[in-house]
């Protein structure tokens, strides 16, 4: 793609609560093709949630979204022999997308019986801001943090 930027897919939102959040939320769950399971997986850990939490799954959803969504990151680059980590903002598109990416594979490194179990587990330890979605996106920052000194070197 030398002269022109792909044009941005459209996303249609989802069925059951015509959101385009949870649309892409999905498509990050699903595997090899299979997008009916990772529906029923997300309705089900969102029912989960709403029967435990006795609030809106939802609505708990996404503030644990907004939790575990960082907003810096470091990135390497080379000045004369050394590399530096330099802290940048993230634009607000790769923001939500490692925010999903992290709530998904921490969910799928825990250890209750079934994935829909699993990520109402993390979406509600999100939520409570800890498990392990949240100490990542800590430990991004705190990375960002410590290496504020060399920010001087723009992309």
């Amino acid at each position: 793609m030398r002269k022109s930027t792909p044009k941005k897919r459209v996303i249609l939102p989802d069925p059951k609560y015509h959101d385009v959040l949870v649309s892409k939320f999905i498509n990050n769950l699903m595997y090899s093709g299979k997008k009916n399971i990772a529906h029923e997986l997300f309705y089900d850990a969102i029912d989960v949630v709403s029967e435990k939490t006795k609030e809106d799954g939802l609505e708990v959803w996404k503030k644990a979204l907004s939790n575990v969504t960082p907003s810096v990151e470091v990135r390497s680059r080379r000045v004369g022999g050394a590399t530096f980590q330099i802290p940048s903002e993230i634009r607000p598109e790769r923001k939500q997308s490692l925010g999903m990416k992290m709530l998904i594979n921490y969910a799928r490194k825990r250890s209750e019986k079934s994935m829909s179990l699993k990520l109402a587990g993390e979406i509600m330890s999100a939520y409570k801001e800890e498990g392990a979605a949240y100490k990542r996106k800590e430990e991004i920052h705190r990375m960002a943090e410590a290496n504020k000194a060399f920010s001087h070197f723009k992309f």
